[in-house]
């Protein structure tokens, strides 16, 4: 099956936070807290996503309050942090939004995320990711991990599904 026809199918896409929706650095404040910085474009991305009725949810081995209120903002409602074992936590993710894993995608970009990809039915993955992840995934975005890398994959996904983007952006 093309990557194209495996996300012409997708109801569902996840995304891991630290490599994908950011660039993979933290950054501390001078009390200590915790910084990530997220790309407006890939903020687009989701948006458009959901305004065509695929859902977005978030799966972080990760907790952080950052991610939480930028899902907010964007309309994401399923947002699972400080999940270590990802795998349990796709299965959890797809039992509960009802959607088979041959519907669901991910986009991750590191070795803990490769047994989500080999259980997703669209495995996605960032132009900075590891090597052995890009083996893994059906689909490598131009772009590095909270560089427009989301974006990317927004457009992938919904050009698959027949799309115009010129209607979209024009009217």
């Amino acid at each position: 099956m093309t990557p194209e026809q495996r996300a012409a199918r997708l109801r569902l896409v996840a995304l891991d936070v630290d490599g994908v929706l950011t660039d993979g650095r933290l950054y501390y404040g001078p009390q200590g807290e915790a910084l990530k910085v997220f790309d407006v474009r890939d903020g687009h991305g989701i948006k458009m996503l959901l305004s065509h009725g695929i859902e977005v949810a978030i799966l972080s081995a990760r907790s952080s309050d950052i991610v939480g209120t930028r899902a907010r903002e964007l309309g994401i409602a399923r947002v699972l942090q400080g999940r270590g074992d990802k795998a349990a936590a796709w299965d959890e993710l797809l039992r509960d939004a009802g959607v088979a894993a041959e519907q669901a995608g991910f986009v991750g970009d590191d070795l803990p995320d490769l047994p989500v990809l080999a259980r997703a039915g669209f495995a996605a993955t960032v132009a900075d990711a590891r090597d052995e992840v890009k083996r893994a995934a059906h689909w490598i975005a131009g772009q590095a991990g909270g560089r427009g890398a989301v974006r990317a994959f927004a457009e992938f996904i919904l050009q698959a599904k027949g799309v115009d983007f010129a209607r979209m952006t024009h009217g």
